[in-house]
């Protein structure tokens, strides 16, 4: 199942805030049945990949009663969704959030769901190459992975974050969106991802209604974070030698920051 040079992927060209690379839907029999490649990242032959993750998916359920959902390869992973009868694979990158992931494939399979009972396609002995269904379920990915944090104001917290940065007193910054998706970093994409790993609690955290923390990391390091504006989700790492009233004075102005720049 290639990508079909009539059909070629506007995400190819997006931008390069679009991190995932792939998406193939199959059946319990491992049947892939639409597929596309998003990126010319990495190349996946999906009618092999999706018996292999199959397989695997079964064999895992009967050793351990569960079925695994991640597989991970250095800066890319593999996460599995199941939603009905269907599964639904993306390859993408490793700092994206799997909560916003669940978001994006809800979306499309509502519409894989509905193009499958209009067309009475057999997902068991048809692939599916479609040029609308394609422009639909790209239009998905890209509004949701692409954030529009490009405009005079938003650029100055940027650079006032790439400021303070400088700053022997603060490790680290990370700034997300509510969903968590990543904004600006100060890390680099490993340890970025790493480090999300840790704290991959954050939109839990949000949802809860808890919207200051303070947290210890490893490396003697220790974490300030909130959520700004219902917006935003800012994070400040520290070194331990560092006190706490001057950590939650930078992360005061790094909020106030956000508040009069983005809503002025």
């Amino acid at each position: 199942m290639q990508d079909q040079a009539t059909f070629p992927s506007k995400i190819k060209n997006y931008n390069e805030s679009s991190l995932i690379h792939n998406l193939f839907v199959f059946n319990k029999s491992g049947v892939c049945f639409y597929g596309r490649n998003f990126t010319d990242y990495i190349k996946v032959e999906k009618n092999l990949i999706s018996p292999f993750i199959t397989a695997l998916m079964s064999f895992a359920k009967e050793m351990i009663g569960k079925k695994f959902k991640i597989i991970e390869m250095e800066d890319i992973k593999i996460v599995i969704f199941e939603k009905n009868s269907l599964y639904y694979g993306v390859l993408c990158d490793t700092i994206e959030n799997i909560t916003l992931l669940d978001d994006i494939i809800l979306k499309i399979h509502q519409r894989i769901a509905s193009y499958l009972i209009k067309n009475n396609v057999n997902i068991n002995v048809e692939i599916i190459y479609d040029s609308e269904l394609n422009g639909v379920i790209e239009e998905i990915i890209s509004t949701a992975l692409s954030y529009d944090f490009g405009s005079k104001k938003e650029i100055k917290v940027i650079n006032f974050l790439k400021d303070l940065i400088s700053t022997d007193d603060v490790d680290g910054i990370i700034l997300l969106t509510d969903r968590g998706k990543v904004i600006y970093s100060s890390y680099n994409k490993l340890d970025l991802k790493n480090f999300l790993k840790e704290v991959d609690f954050r939109v839990k955290i949000h949802n809860n209604s808890i919207l200051k923390l303070f947290y210890t990391f490893k490396d003697k390091k220790f974490i300030f974070s909130e959520y700004v504006l219902d917006t935003y989700f800012v994070i400040l790492v520290f070194s331990s030698n560092v006190k706490f009233g001057l950590a939650d004075h930078y992360l005061t102005k790094v909020v106030n920051k956000i508040k009069n720049t983005t809503s002025n």
